[in-house]
């Protein structure tokens, strides 16, 4: 999360219909992959974990700590929502390190292949998404700019 500290002044009404446009469209892209797991035979949320181990950054390490992390899960549900995946064989662990205590989540090829099936329907409604996103997003990013070009115009004048 970001800790900025927000403008003093309160969003304008074209802020906050952009805020709430911007909402908007997430629950809407939010709704439609729920939908699309489901179809495919998965909670919301076994598909949220297939998708963070196969798209974490590459220095990172796929452990269960990591991906609840990823997730916003408690430890134990990232676990719990592992073993359903691995019950289905869409996932294995596997020991890693020198520390054989430390475990890896890895996609199946059943798991590889559900995935890419459910990224491309994302993919297809993102791209109906994204021009509204191209939308809204500059007038958020309007107004950060614009205490961002304050901050530094009082910088200037303070050490004049």
């Amino acid at each position: 999360m970001s800790t900025a500290r927000p403008s003093a002044r309160a969003p304008s009404a074209e802020e906050y219909r952009a805020l709430a446009e911007l909402r908007y469209r997430v629950r809407l892209f939010l709704s439609f992959s729920e939908a699309a797991a489901r179809a495919a035979g998965l909670a919301p949320q076994q598909h949220q974990l297939l998708l963070a181990i196969k798209g974490l950054p590459l220095d990172r390490r796929p452990t269960i700590g990591v991906l609840a992390e990823r997730l916003q899960l408690r430890h134990h549900s990232t676990v719990e929502l592992a073993d359903r995946l691995e019950e289905r064989d869409l996932l294995r662990r596997r020991r890693a390190g020198a520390d054989r205590r430390e475990v890896e989540l890895t996609l199946t090829r059943r798991g590889e292949a559900l995935l890419a099936r459910l990224s491309r329907a994302h993919q297809g409604e993102l791209a109906t998404l994204l021009p509204s996103l191209a939308e809204i997003l500059p007038a958020l990013a309007a107004r950060r700019a614009g205490a961002r070009a304050r901050r530094t115009e009082e910088v200037v004048r303070g050490s004049a």
